[in-house]
This record gives C-alpha cells, sequence and structure tokens, in this order.
C-alpha cells in the first residue's frame, strides 16, 4: 500500500501513529510518525507521515529542523502556519528540557561540564548569546543567565549587569559563555579583550572568573584549556 495515497484513518490501528503510540509506547514511533502526531493531518495526496517524511529529508535530521523558522517551514507544501508553530513549539519544548536535565547543581569539574550544559541552550542558534554561569564555593552551578543576544557577528556584554547578578547569587565564581553560529571556535579580538576586563573585575570584587567557552554545534574552546588565562 502506498501510505502517500491514503488517509491515516483508513491505515489498521497498529500502524496509525496516535494509536500505536498508545499501544506500544513513545519508543516504538519513528521520528516521522512522532512529527506526525504534532501535524496532524496530511493532504489529498499525501499522509501526514509521508509529509513528515518529506520534510525530515529535507532537514536531514532533528537538530537541524529544530533550527527552521516558522517561514521556512511554511514553504513545505501541506504546512500551514498552524503546523510550523506546533512544530518549533515542541522542538523548543525538547530543547529547554535537555537544558534543564544538565543543570540542576552540576558541579563543573572541566571546560567539558560546561558544554554539556550550555550546548543545548546556545548550541546551535542561528544568532550570538552571551551567558554566564554563577557557581558556589564548591564550583557547582547554582545560577546561569544570558546576558545579551545578538546578531549573526556579536553581541554587547554589560559588566555591571555580570556582577550585579554574582553578588545577587552569593556566587564566588563565574564562567562566561557565547556561542559562534559560523561554527568558527578561534575567539576574536574583542572576545580576548572583555574577557581581560571580566576577569580584573572580578579580582576586585573577590568573584573568580574561572574560564571564558566559545560554544558551537559540536565543538567548544575554552580560555583555561588554551592557556589563555
Amino acid at each position: 500500500m502506498n501510505e502517500g495515497h491514503f488517509a491515516i484513518r483508513d491505515w489498521s490501528d497498529d500502524d496509525k501513529p496516535r494509536e500505536k503510540l498508545m499501544k506500544k509506547g513513545k519508543d516504538a514511533l519513528s521520528d516521522a510518525e512522532l512529527l506526525a502526531i504534532l501535524i496532524g493531518s496530511g493532504s489529498r495526496n499525501e499522509s501526514a507521515v509521508a509529509l513528515s517524511q518529506r520534510i525530515l529529508a529535507n532537514a536531514k535530521n532533528l537538530n537541524a529542523l529544530g533550527k527552521m523558522s516558522i517561514s521556512q517551514l511554511l514553504k513545505f507544501k501541506g504546512i500551514g502556519e498552524a503546523k510550523a508553530v506546533s512544530i518549533v513549539a515542541a522542538l523548543e519544548l525538547g530543547r529547554r528540557q535537555r537544558a534543564e536535565d544538565v543543570l540542576t547543581l552540576k558541579r563543573i569539574t572541566s571546560s567539558k561540564a560546561v558544554f554539556e550544559i550550555m550546548q543545548p541552550i546556545i548550541g546551535e542558534l542561528p544568532h550570538e548569546e552571551f551567558w554566564v554561569l554563577f557557581l558556589n564555593n564548591s564550583n557547582k552551578v547554582i545560577s546561569k543567565s544570558q546576558l545579551s543576544k545578538g546578531g549573526i557577528a556579536g553581541t554587547v556584554v554589560d559588566m555591571r549587569l555580570i556582577f550585579k547578578l554574582a553578588l545577587e547569587n552569593g556566587a564566588t565564581g563565574l564562567i562566561l559563555c557565547h556561542n559562534h553560529p559560523s561554527g568558527d571556535l578561534k575567539p576574536s579580538n574583542a572576545d580576548k579583550q572583555i574577557t581581560k576586563k571580566i576577569k580584573e573585575a572580578g579580582e576586585i570584587l573577590d568573584v573568580k572568573v574561572l574560564d571564558h567557552l566559545i560554544i558551537t554545534e559540536s565543538k567548544y574552546y575554552s580560555f583555561v584549556d588554551e592557556g589563555i588565562f
């Protein structure tokens, strides 16, 4: 049976995504079947599953799909505004859930531990964001804050806000993080200069700047690991 020409309502219950999830659990469904549940319906000539398969084939993977904007999703025949919004919202919930999973008073023992916390948050963004992790005496993360959000080229960082938040959180240390949407891990001169200024200000206020990480989708650059500190 060519499922692209048959509505899902005409499938057997074992093959319908919603019924399959109810009977066999979420792990039994493919990515396309899960996406089809979000989409809800296809068209006269294409089932929701076939439409989902087409979208995923174009995106290549879920990470890439999660980066698509509503306007990009609307370019797929069969995807209207409501369906596009549902896809974006669901993938954003998944991203936030991953970010929460790794944060709970995690003790920082290496730059990799910082990457594991921040990659789900900023690693896949199409624009640059600057974040700070605030740590206690045991090097456990007690809070994280977005300091700025900018374009593809960079962001502006307010040092006063960093240390205001550090004092409010009772932090004794902090770690700077920002992403490079281009995928280039090399720190710019501006990256080095702002890091130096924040580090010097921290020494005066007795709040130690422990590291600065540049994060991309799959890799990171640590100022400490590279000997810049």
